[in-house]
């Protein structure tokens, strides 16, 4: 059974960073791209980032391009979201995801997915 838990969300202010982690279990971590995605009230669930089986190619939503970095540790079955220079637009859930193969951006086309954890960012 493919776990995915994420952590690291809270409360910054505009302007300030955080590092969200995907913690793995029930799947071959290093056989899944990765991704990260964000929902906030009364919107769809929108892509923010996605990183190869190896880490050698990621993708990016423009708004986040430049100020998030996801990367990953494949010996920890771990996937992290670095956030800097955070904007209250930034405020959602953030939940993150995998799938077989890389390069697919479509909420649908990942398979298992984490129950998230809130970022608010205020002004």
């Amino acid at each position: 059974q493919v776990q995915l838990v994420e952590s690291g969300g809270g409360l910054v202010q505009a302007g300030g960073s955080l590092r969200l982690s995907c913690a793995a279990s029930g799947l071959t971590f290093g056989g899944y791209a990765m991704g990260w995605f964000r929902q906030a009230p009364g919107k769809e669930r929108e892509f923010v980032a996605t990183i190869s089986r190896s880490g050698s190619s990621t993708m990016y939503a423009d708004s986040v391009k430049g100020r998030f970095t996801i990367s990953r540790d494949n010996a920890k079955n771990t996937v992290f979201l670095q956030m800097n220079s955070l904007k209250p637009e930034d405020t959602a859930v953030y939940y993150c995801a995998a799938r077989g193969s890389y390069g697919s951006s479509a909420p649908a086309a990942f398979s298992s997915w984490g129950q998230g954890t809130q970022v608010t960012v205020s002004s």
